[in-house]
C-alpha cells in the first residue's frame, strides 16, 4: 500500500508541475499567433484525447513522464500553405523567446501560488532550542549553549526547525563566517555568535545539516512504545503489539526510545529477551533482530516498529499565518529564496564544493512526494513548489535541449541579426543530449546508492 501511496502522489505532483509547464508554452504560442497541433501530459499511447475548434488535439498519455506542446513548424516537415504564416519559426524571435520561457515562467508561478496558499493557510513549526552541542564542532566555535533559541542566521529569522535546515544548506560548501542570532528561555535579550566555515558539508547519503554543524536539538522525551508494527518483522513475531512499553532488553533497563533502538541496532542477529509492559502486565518476548546493510555497509540491527509519537509542550510551537496581500509577498520572496538556492548548489557542484552526490533522481523525489502527503498538505505544497523552482531553473540552463538552450540560440540570432546555423544547432543538441542523459543516469545512481 505505501509503495502504490507513494507512485499515486508522485504522478499528481509530477502532472501538475508538466501541465503548468506546458500550458506556459501553449497559452504564448496561441497569443502570439502559432498554431498549436498538439498538447500532450506524457509520451507514449493516448488514453484520452480530443480537439477544441483550433483543431488542437490534447492528449493524456500513457506514460506520464512529462510533455509536450507539438506547434507547427517547418524544420520538422512539410507545413500546408495555410498555415505557414502560424509556424513557429516564421514568427519574430521576440515572440520564440517569448514562447520558450513561458514554460519555465509559468511553473515560477505555480511555486508562487503554493506558497501564496500555505501562507494564507498558516505554517506551523517546533521552535530551534538546543539541547547539546557537539565539542569540536562548527556550534562550539561559535560559543552557541543548550537552552538558547536559534532566532536567526547570518540575519535570517529561524522560527523553526525547518527554517533552520534551509538557512544552514544555503551555507553548504563554503568558506567565510556564519552568525547565529539566539537568546535564552524567558527572555527578549538578544545574542549575535560567530564561528568560520572552512568549506563546511554534510553527508549527501543521509543529509542532516543541523547535526552536522554540531547542534541537538530539544525534543520531549521518547518513551519505547510502539505505535507501528512491520508485519513479519521481527517485533510483530514476536507478539509485541501497538501500545507495548518495552522495559528492559536482557535485563538492561531502557529508559528511552534511543537507548532501545541502539541496543538493537549494536545486535543484529542476536536473540534478545524483552520484557514489556501491556496494559498494567508484564510480558517476557523473545525476538532476534534482523541484519540490515545501512548506505556505508554497516551492519545493523532492526525488529521492525516505530515509535509512539510524543506531544510538545505548547510554548515549543511557532506559528506563522498572513493575510492574502502579505502572503503573496512572503510567496514571492521565498520562491526567490529558492530559486538563489538551487542556483547557488548548482554552482558550487560545478566547482566542487559540494559533492555531486547531492543529485537526487526519480526514486528520491517519489519517496520524498509520498513522505510529503503524509505529513499533510501543507507538506505536500511546500514539496511541490520546491520541485516547481526546481524544475524552473533546471529549464533555464543554456544547455541545448532545454529551453533555456533555445533561449541561448535565440539570444545569439538577436546580437548577430540572423539564425544559428543548424550545423551548429544539430552539434549542440547532442552535446546538450549527452549531459542531461548523463546527469539522469548520475542521479539515479545516488538514488540506488542510497537504497
Amino acid at each position: 500500500m505505501a509503495i502504490i501511496e507513494m507512485i499515486f502522489y508522485t504522478l499528481i505532483v509530477l502532472g501538475v508541475l508538466v501541465t503548468f509547464h506546458e500550458f506556459g508554452h501553449f497559452w504564448v504560442a496561441r497569443r502570439c499567433g502559432i498554431k498549436v497541433l498538439r498538447f500532450s501530459i506524457g509520451f507514449g499511447p493516448a488514453l484520452i484525447r480530443w480537439r477544441d475548434r483550433h483543431d488542437t488535439e490534447f492528449v493524456i498519455a500513457a506514460l506520464p513522464l512529462g510533455g509536450y506542446v507539438k506547434m507547427v513548424d517547418e524544420r520538422e516537415g512539410e507545413v500546408a500553405v495555410a498555415d505557414i504564416p502560424y509556424a513557429f519559426n516564421r514568427k519574430p524571435v521576440i515572440q520564440r523567446m517569448a514562447t520558450v520561457a513561458a514554460g519555465p515562467l509559468a511553473n515560477f508561478v505555480l511555486a508562487i501560488l503554493a506558497y501564496w496558499i500555505i501562507y494564507m493557510v498558516g505554517v506551523q513549526g517546533v521552535a530551534p532550542i538546543i539541547a547539546e552541542v557537539t565539542p569540536g564542532s562548527i556550534a562550539e566555535a561559535a560559543g552557541l549553549e543548550g537552552g538558547q533559541e536559534i532566532i536567526a542566521v547570518d540575519g535570517e529569522p529561524t522560527t523553526t526547525w525547518q527554517d533552520l535546515g534551509e538557512r544552514l544548506v544555503h551555507r553548504i560548501g563554503e568558506h567565510g563566517t556564519i552568525r547565529f542570532t539566539v537568546r535564552y528561555a524567558d527572555s527578549n535579550l538578544e545574542y549575535d555568535s560567530e564561528a568560520a566555515l572552512l568549506g563546511w558539508n554534510i553527508d549527501a547519503r543521509d543529509p542532516d545539516p543541523i547535526g552536522s554543524i554540531g547542534i541537538s536539538l530539544y525534543r520531549p522525551k521518547t518513551l519505547p512504545i510502539a505505535n507501528e508494527l512491520t508485519p513479519g518483522d521481527p517485533a510483530a513475531m514476536a507478539g509485541m503489539q501497538s501500545k507495548d512499553l518495552v522495559l528492559s532488553a536482557d535485563g538492561i533497563a531502557m529508559p528511552d526510545w534511543n537507548t532501545w533502538v541502539e541496543y538493537v541496532r549494536a545486535r543484529p542477529g542476536q536473540n534478545l529477551t524483552v520484557l514489556i509492559e501491556r496494559d498494567g502486565d508484564t510480558l517476557t518476548l523473545s525476538m532476534t533482530p534482523k541484519s540490515v546493510t545501512t548506505a556505508g555497509d554497516t551492519i545493523i540491527g532492526q525488529v521492525g516498529m516505530s515509535a509512539l509519537p510524543v506531544e510538545w509542550p505548547a510554548n515549543f510551537y511557532r506559528e506563522s499565518q498572513y493575510g492574502m496581500f502579505g502572503a503573496l509577498a512572503k510567496a514571492w520572496r521565498q520562491t526567490g529564496k529558492t530559486t538563489l538556492l538551487i542556483l547557488s548548489s548548482i554552482k558550487k557542484m560545478i566547482v566542487g564544493d559540494i559533492s555531486l552526490e547531492h543529485l537526487s533522481g526519480p526514486i528520491t523525489i517519489a519517496k520524498v512526494a509520498g513522505a510529503s502527503a503524509s505529513y499533510g498538505v501543507v507538506a505536500f505544497l511546500q514539496f511541490m513548489a520546491l520541485l516547481s523552482v526546481s524544475l524552473a531553473v533546471l529549464n533555464l540552463l543554456p544547455i541545448p535541449v532545454l529551453d533555456g538552450g533555445h533561449l541561448a540560440y535565440y539570444l545569439a540570432e538577436v546580437v548577430k541579426g540572423s539564425p544559428v546555423s543548424i550545423k551548429t544547432q544539430e552539434f549542440g543538441y547532442r552535446v546538450g543530449l549527452f549531459l542531461v542523459v548523463g546527469l539522469m543516469v548520475l542521479a539515479l545512481y545516488n538514488d540506488i546508492a542510497r537504497l
